[in-house]
């Protein structure tokens, strides 16, 4: 059996490229994992999910989730129209078959969380007659780079607005960078529900390159404002179930152990070690692949760590959270990188090349 399926009667389709050796990337071997936690499963198998492609339940008072089992998002009824939150072009036209399941109500106001397109690139359901509330950042960005299944928001705010409908109100904020530029919290009061897009990942090990957010530092920090809103339930954006306080806590320790591991491989790892590999003949100026193996590395340090690291239920990440295996060396990857673009290098080269602390690396 090949290591990317677990059918024996599988055929190899010739898109799959799996002869690139150390050039290309190495495939998942499922038995070599934990089978995922079913706790993180939500309604990724229900009955509903399964056969409609899309799951739809009230959370609370006219607030509903939709789901297509990898992506979701939520609407709100207000009596004289829908408020709709996002269009991810997964679930696509199932929202609307989401909201007929439930209402007779029009779709009236779009709210973008922000820019991309994996979130709104099928607002143009929704027609030419709703109002597109979203942050400026995010009406900036899809004016300089259009696209006409993301229409151009039609009203923006700068840090913090009410949206009031019929007097269904939600708060539209946004704190700063995060997983992007105009990534906006949606919070609605009466229902406590909150929506946070790509931040936290109820049940779930965040998606590779921690969910590919643009400012981690703005990241991490994101997970710690979603706890100062009073909310029951998070809506996340992606996974197969909602969330509350202590998914998003579980999700902060993750994270915490991430910034732990990532700063003790750099402050470890000698980056000299692999560089003096090269020796004097025809490789001498390959530091290129002298840096892919110091990443190599560092990356198989911090992921040991993790992977090892008994953590505060006395369980391990892979048996807390589904995907950990897998993506668990993306995301300290890309930790390892913010640190170095983001955070403190506790020093610097003094001349004479000496660092100015033992711990400093470049």
């Amino acid at each position: 059996m090949c290591q990317y399926c677990l059918n024996p009667n599988h055929k190899k389709p010739d898109w799959l490229v799996d002869d690139l050796g150390s050039a290309g990337v190495p495939y998942v071997n499922f038995e070599e994992f934990l089978p995922p936690p079913e706790s993180s499963y939500g309604c990724l198998f229900s009955r509903d999910r399964i056969e409609k492609g899309y799951h739809v339940e009230e959370i609370d008072d006219g607030v509903y989730w939709v789901s297509s089992g990898w992506y979701d998002t939520m609407f709100v009824r207000t009596g004289n129209g829908i408020i709709a939150i996002d269009a991810p072009p997964a679930l696509g036209e199932n929202i609307l078959a989401a909201m007929e399941d439930v209402c007779d109500e029009p779709v009236t106001h779009v709210v973008y969380s922000h820019w991309h397109a994996d979130h709104i690139g099928a607002a143009s359901i929704y027609g030419d007659n709703v109002k597109i509330i979203a942050h400026q950042k995010t009406k900036d960005l899809l004016t300089r780079f259009p696209d006409s299944y993301r229409p151009v928001p039609t009203e923006t705010f700068e840090s913090n607005e009410v949206l009031d409908v019929n007097g269904v109100k939600l708060q539209l904020s946004y704190k700063g960078q995060n997983h992007s530029e105009g990534n906006i919290f949606i919070f609605a009061p009466k229902q406590k529900v909150l929506a946070a897009i790509d931040i936290a990942s109820p049940g779930w090990v965040t998606f590779r390159d921690c969910d590919s957010s643009e400012n981690l530092s703005g990241y991490v920090d994101a997970h710690h404002q979603i706890l100062q809103y009073d909310f029951k339930t998070l809506v996340s954006g992606h996974v197969s179930k909602l969330g509350d306080k202590n998914d998003v806590l579980e999700n902060i320790e993750y994270l915490e152990d991430l910034m732990r591991f990532a700063r003790e491989a750099l402050e470890t790892v000698d980056v000299e070690f692999f560089t003096k590999q090269l020796g004097d003949g025809a490789y001498k100026g390959a530091f290129r692949d002298a840096e892919e193996n110091y990443f190599q590395a560092l990356t198989n340090y911090g992921t040991k760590k993790m992977l090892e690291v008994v953590t505060s239920n006395g369980k391990r990440w892979a048996e807390r959270l589904n995907g950990v295996q897998a993506m668990t060396k993306h995301n300290m990857f890309s930790m390892i990188e913010k640190t170095r673009l983001e955070r403190t290098h506790n020093g610097y080269m003094l001349r004479g090349g000496k660092p100015s602390s033992p711990k400093f690396f470049v």
